[in-house]
């Protein structure tokens, strides 16, 4: 006999589940693993480029969060861009933001198990992969408050990794122990060529690759409907957002660059295992390994929780199949997370018979969405504060500072990242692949247009 249908979301993610969910979309793998190729390219200047990038990323937050204070929602930049901008931005930005969790999270179902690998190099890499996948879909469907308790510890071990490098290298800075004691310093961080030894312009090829890091931070907005007081806790998990920024990411760069020179470190390969293994610890390769394994189910685990509800915000303006948006009787979104597993499993399957590298491509492609997204949230906020600004909507307790100034400059910025883009050869061809996606949703959108007023005559 199957359960009741519960028409409601239930409220069941506390505080502490908010505050990890804001923390683990801010830190993904790319800072354990992609950190070390942009140091090598970039330099110590990296740490500078990180704050500014984190300081872009808390004025969006601050956008979405002021539409978040006006109305809490489930698929949240959706609907505002919906409201604010018209039905084919909600079409657009729901279906894209899909696309960018769906491919994130085949990629990162997949490094999972290569991850698994480091430990049983001869169990088959499909194995833990599809358990993983299993297992996490199985935490979507059980209940919202077990999928915060996953997010919470994952986050909590990658916070701890961070945590203990930092303290780390203040000690040994400070008391000189270990085999970097005579030459960590300071001073490493300006003496080997200055902050930018590689030159500017080089250096600001690094944006694309640190932007792309941040990809899942504004996921903590999907979680306003089924948060205990969103109103209270929503503004503070966001507000934490630059300086969880400056610690985890300006000051994991700081300890790095001071322990080691940052042309020691490899182009390829983690830089927290480099600089742990020369600290003196021979077991950093498999800690690190299990904290990016941990990563990748974080991200994973929240791509599948955000698919699932932007798929019924969806469902609801008839922009995906009504029956998707069908909410079970533990009040999860059942068929949107079933959709979700199986377009993650396609991933799987299909990454053993196409080229890694077009995984790589697609991935690229994916990550412009995510600018995509962010700009339209961006754009939403000013059509709101305009509607504010003419009293056609209440003004909130939670404004954006220096807006709509700082909606022009932030734009401006995610434009300058995009045409970044077309100077990298593994980045290029999203530049292709987008105004394909583009035109894919243009007639995705005016398929579901004209099908609409049939429905809706249908249902009089």
């Amino acid at each position: 006999m199957s359960q009741p249908e519960a028409e409601e979301y239930r409220k069941d993610l506390s505080t502490r589940h908010i505050n990890m969910i804001a923390i683990g979309g801010a830190i993904g793998v790319g800072l354990f693993l992609g950190s070390g190729k942009a140091l090598h390219q970039v330099g110590p200047g990296l740490i500078l480029i990180y704050a500014i990038a984190g300081l872009m990323i808390f004025f969006v937050m601050r956008a979405l969060g002021e539409l978040l204070m006006y109305r809490p929602v489930s698929g949240s930049f959706a609907e505002y861009a919906g409201e604010f901008v018209g039905p084919w931005a909600k079409f657009a930005v729901g279906w894209g933001y899909w696309l960018v969790w769906i491919v994130t999270g085949m990629a990162e179902i997949t490094a999972v198990g290569k991850y698994f690998q480091f430990w049983f190099p001869t169990v088959p890499q499909w194995i833990p992969a599809l358990g993983a996948l299993i297992v996490l879909s199985g935490v979507n469907l059980i209940a919202v408050k077990l999928f915060g308790e996953f997010e919470f510890w994952f986050a909590l071990i990658k916070v701890l990794a961070i945590i203990g490098l930092i303290v780390l290298a203040a000690a040994i800075l400070v008391f000189g122990f270990s085999d970097l004691g005579d030459t960590a310093s300071l001073s490493n961080i300006w003496s080997h060529g200055g902050l930018f030894p590689n030159g500017i312009a080089s250096s600001l090829l690094a944006f694309q690759i640190v932007m792309f890091a941040f990809v899942g931070v504004e996921m903590v907005g999907q979680t306003a409907s089924e948060s205990k007081n969103p109103q209270k806790v929503l503004p503070r998990a966001i507000n934490s957002v630059m300086w969880r920024i400056l610690i985890f990411y300006v000051g994991a760069l700081i300890a790095l660059t001071a322990l080691v020179p940052w042309f020691q470190f490899p182009a390829s390969g983690s830089p927290f295992v480099h600089a742990f293994t020369l600290i003196g610890i021979p077991a950093a390769a498999g800690v690190i390994n299990f904290v990016v394994t941990t990563a990748a189910l974080s991200s994973c685990n929240s791509g599948i929780y955000s698919t699932s509800r932007m798929l019924r915000s969806l469902s609801e303006d008839s922009q995906a199949p009504r029956s998707v948006g069908v909410l079970s009787g533990r009040a999860v979104p059942s068929r949107a997370i079933a959709v979700t597993f199986c377009a993650m499993l396609i991933g799987v399957v299909l990454n053993y018979f196409v080229p890694e590298q077009a995984f790589t491509y697609i991935t690229s492609a994916s990550t412009a969405g995510a600018i995509f997204t962010w700009g339209m949230i961006l754009i939403a906020h000013l059509v709101y504060r305009r509607k504010v600004a003419r009293g056609e909507l209440p003004a909130g307790p939670f404004r954006m500072p220096l807006a709509p100034y700082s909606n022009y400059v932030v734009l401006a910025f995610l434009a300058f990242v995009v045409v970044l883009l077309a100077f990298d050869a593994e980045t290029r061809i999203a530049l292709y692949i987008t105004p394909v996606l583009g035109i894919a949703m243009v007639i995705g959108y005016l398929a579901v247009r004209n099908k609409q007023p049939q429905q809706e005559s249908a249902n009089r």
